[in-house]
């Protein structure tokens, strides 16, 4: 075989084919299994030649990452709208978290599953993605707890670990959408609505759910 020809064209726009190309062939082949070679023979370009634009495999799928990274964390974030409900807000962001993760279904095992499992400093470029959604969740149901409450004060912390479970929740049931066709984008946000907002919503209207008071005594096991 002879040597891929290309078109001459922008170093970014050449790139990000390149990226596209790596994107798919890690997300559905997984990072062990994907090659150099067929990255390149599916970007169009020599093998060499990705080696220039991105030096390494290990570059190359980090690159993947932060770009996967980015996009969906800026998914997330526009699609939110101030002034809204908290309820809306939160509605509008996990719609658009699902749509994203389903319309990129190999950006989103790059996250969910390559990434985290190839070593630290590919875990760690994903866990700093988490950070700033949940951070920006944390803040979304922040702000809205201490309107309720009408507790300006109102500590991140106490809502700190919501958001937490939320977004996990959302990365576990994008998994499961993504697997289970049919499952549209604006059904597994309903699911998760209907499973957290129950919860959320009393914790606006000051009806949080406390623990028992006292240990109740362990059921009598009959031999």
């Amino acid at each position: 075989m002879g040597a891929v020809k290309t078109k001459r064209m922008p170093r970014a726009v050449r790139e990000q084919q390149m990226l596209d190309a790596a994107v798919r062939t890690f997300g559905q082949r997984g990072y062990m299994a994907a090659s150099m070679d067929e990255i390149a023979e599916l970007a169009g370009v020599s093998k060499p030649l990705v080696y220039l634009y991105l030096n390494s495999k290990e570059d190359l799928f980090t690159a993947c990452i932060r770009r996967e990274a980015k996009a969906l964390t800026e998914a997330v974030r526009t699609s939110v709208r101030p002034g809204l409900p908290a309820d809306r807000q939160l509605w509008d962001g996990l719609q658009a978290f699902f749509a994203h993760t389903g319309e990129h279904p190999d950006g989103w095992s790059v996250l969910h599953l390559q990434a985290r499992t190839h070593g630290e400093p590919f875990a760690a470029e994903v866990a700093a993605m988490r950070e700033e959604i949940v951070a920006f969740v944390t803040e979304l149901i922040a702000v809205a707890a201490r309107e309720a409450h009408r507790d300006p004060d109102l500590a991140e912390r106490e809502v700190a670990g919501l958001a937490e479970a939320l977004f996990g929740a959302a990365e576990s049931l994008a998994a499961w959408a993504n697997a289970t066709p049919g499952v549209t984008a604006r059904q597994a946000a309903a699911t998760l609505m209907n499973f957290a907002w129950a919860g959320l919503g009393n914790l606006m209207e000051g009806r949080p759910w406390s623990p028992p008071t006292s240990q109740e005594p362990a059921p009598t096991v009959v031999p």
